[in-house]
C-alpha cells in the first residue's frame, strides 16, 4: 500500500481511520506515500529491528556468496553486489515496516589497516543497526545493515 508521486507537492500529513485499518497519507516535497497500518504491524517483535535475525541474514548471504573462496580482486565487485542483494531480498521477505541500508566491504588480508565508522541520527526506540565481520584465510567481509522504521 505505498504510492509515490514524482511531482512537487506541499508538506502535509492526513490520517484516516477505516474499518480495515488506519491509512496515513504523508506528502513531502517529492513523494506522496500511502501506508496501511493494521494488525499485521502491531507494536512488538513483529515490527522490531531484531539484531539476531539480521545477523543471521548477513551470515547466510556472505557464506552463500563467498563461502570458501580465496580473495580474487576481479571478483570483489560481484561478491559485494551479491551480498547486498541477497541481504535486501531476505530483509524484504521479513515484511517489516522498515527502509533498509546495506553496506558491504571486502578486503584482502595483507596486513593493511581498515578503519570504519558509522553515525546515525534516528529514533533509538524504533530504528536499529547490525554489523557483522566475517573472515577466512584470505579476506575480511564487513556488512552493516541499518533499519529505519517507516
Amino acid at each position: 500500500y505505498q504510492r509515490r508521486v514524482r511531482e512537487r507537492t506541499q508538506t502535509k500529513a492526513v490520517v484516516s481511520t477505516q474499518s480495515t485499518g488506519v491509512f496515513i497519507f504523508v506528502a513531502d516535497n517529492y513523494v506522496l506515500s500511502l501506508y496501511r497500518m493494521d494488525s499485521d504491524f502491531a507494536a512488538g517483535e513483529d515490527t522490531a529491528f531484531v539484531n539476531d535475525e539480521i545477523s543471521n541474514i548477513i551470515k547466510e548471504a556472505v557464506e552463500a556468496t563467498i563461502g570458501g573462496n580465496t580473495y580474487q580482486h576481479n571478483k570483489v565487485n560481484q561478491w559485494t553486489s551479491n551480498v547486498v542483494e541477497q541481504c535486501l531480498n531476505q530483509l524484504t521477505k521479513l515484511s517489516k515496516p522498515f527502509k533498509y541500508i546495506v553496506n558491504c566491504v571486502i578486503m584482502q588480508k595483507n596486513g593493511a589497516g581498515l578503519h570504519m565508522a558509522n553515525s546515525c541520527f534516528w529514533d533509538n526506540t524504533t530504528d536499529g543497526s547490525c554489523t557483522v565481520r566475517w573472515e577466512n584465510k584470505t579476506m575480511y567481509c564487513i556488512v552493516s545493515i541499518f533499519g529505519l522504521a517507516i
